[in-house]
């Protein structure tokens, strides 16, 4: 068996971890715009994703957030955000 060299060193306290920066949820910008803007009810366009998809990826960016105010839904394969 061979040995293994090593030091030990007394230390006051470990380091404070490194942590990244929060990174935010891509589909997160759609909630945003929406947020910000005067209407009620709106359709999600412009997306290649299937809507079961999206519609949980927004849901869980909603529930995240707290927005009581804004619920999503399908219809017809088309996912809606509405304010209430």
């Amino acid at each position: 068996m061979s040995d293994v060299i090593f030091n030990i060193q007394p230390v006051d306290e470990k380091p404070k971890k490194e942590t990244k920066a929060p990174r935010g949820s891509k589909y997160e910008t759609i909630i945003n715009a929406f947020m910000d803007s005067n209407h009620k009810l709106v359709r999600v366009d412009g997306t290649s994703l299937d809507a079961n998809y999206l519609a949980g990826q927004l849901k869980k960016i909603i529930d995240r957030k707290a927005l009581d105010m804004v619920t999503v839904s399908m219809r017809n394969k088309e996912v809606y955000l509405e304010k209430s």
